[in-house]
């Protein structure tokens, strides 16, 4: 809820701010925007997102969008080892989200020419293919193995984290469904450029249990709030 109230107090300025500006409003038909993702799921940079928005009515468009996400457990917590390298003490997992769209976004407030802040209502859904890829550590006996508890009883058993991409030919399929409601802020200067954010709040489920850190509770279903930069063209 702390989380929520923060979001809120940055959404009312915005929201303020888009009925100042009035002035020839510019009409497009196509849109490409492209972007970095934070959440509550993830770490400093939780995902990446490309989206295709294409005219269906007055102030209304279809979207198609594709985002790869890195899912984290809440339990995680960071170590130095004995390399001096930074791993994840008990998680024997990585759960990498590849989420494919399709939406509906309608414009509550169109900018005008090179002015003011375009506020748009979202809501899209989709199949997420999950890949679960084991997460490798280096042992103090300088052996990569995936994190275990047999065999890793303690931080100080572990000298580094794995290789980088080590496991992913290993990685499982586990498939899911994905839906999220978002509101954009578009504040481009130039009628062809795009550049702004999003906020919204996002719901995943699996078909199985995803098994990130043995030792804590895992679940089949993810909830998050996330906040996107993005960039983009249109016309």
């Amino acid at each position: 809820m702390k989380k929520l109230g923060v979001l809120a107090l940055i959404l009312l300025p915005l929201l303020g701010s888009a009925q100042l500006f009035e002035g020839e409003e510019f009409e497009y038909t196509r849109e490409w925007i492209w972007g970095f993702n934070k959440n509550t799921n993830g770490g400093l940079i939780g995902g990446v997102m490309i989206r295709h928005s294409r005219k269906k009515a007055d102030d209304v468009y279809h979207t198609f969008g594709l985002e790869l996400s890195n899912v984290k457990h809440p339990s995680e917590s960071r170590y130095i080892g004995l390399s001096g390298a930074g791993f994840i003490y008990g998680k024997s997992n990585y759960l990498y989200a590849i989420r494919t769209t399709y939406g509906l976004e309608k414009l509550m407030y169109r900018k005008a020419n090179q002015q003011g802040v375009q506020i748009s209502f979202a809501g899209a859904a989709g199949p997420t293919f999950g890949l679960v890829t084991p997460y490798y550590v280096l042992s103090a006996d300088q052996q990569y193995d995936q994190f275990s508890l047999i065999k890793h009883p303690s931080p100080q058993s572990i000298a580094g984290p794995g290789k980088i991409f080590q496991g992913l030919n290993e990685s499982d399929f586990a498939p899911g469904l994905n839906a999220k409601g978002s509101v954009f802020f578009e504040f481009g200067t130039y009628r062809s450029n795009v550049a702004g954010v999003e906020v919204g709040v996002l719901a995943e489920a699996f078909t199985k249990e995803i098994v990130l850190v043995p030792s804590q509770p895992n679940k089949t279903v993810f909830t998050s709030v996330f906040f996107t930069l993005f960039w983009g063209t249109r016309k």
